[in-house]
């Protein structure tokens, strides 16, 4: 028995496919293709297998980590602009 996938789980891998495309690693035929079974695939195991013979890409920062530093950053403007008003 497999783990059904989810639309998150099928809209990650063909975000995955336009980085793998724009790198230069598919063409846009194999992209179209891939896209079509990623979006038809019901179960964890038929998304994998659209990606199995690609290279992981590296994520960039985590979006927590980008929001911390944004509560940090507007956190010390304030507290600037209330030091200037003093």
């Amino acid at each position: 028995m497999d783990i059904r996938a989810s639309d998150e789980d099928r809209q990650r891998v063909v975000t995955a496919l336009e980085r793998h495309t724009g790198a230069g690693r598919l063409t846009l035929d194999e992209f179209a293709a891939r896209v079509e079974a990623a979006c038809g695939a019901v179960t964890q195991a038929e998304l994998s297998a659209v990606t199995r013979d690609l290279p992981a890409i590296e994520e960039g920062p985590r979006r927590e980590l980008l929001l911390v530093f944004l509560i940090a950053l507007v956190t010390l403007v304030l507290l600037g602009v209330g030091l200037a008003l003093r």
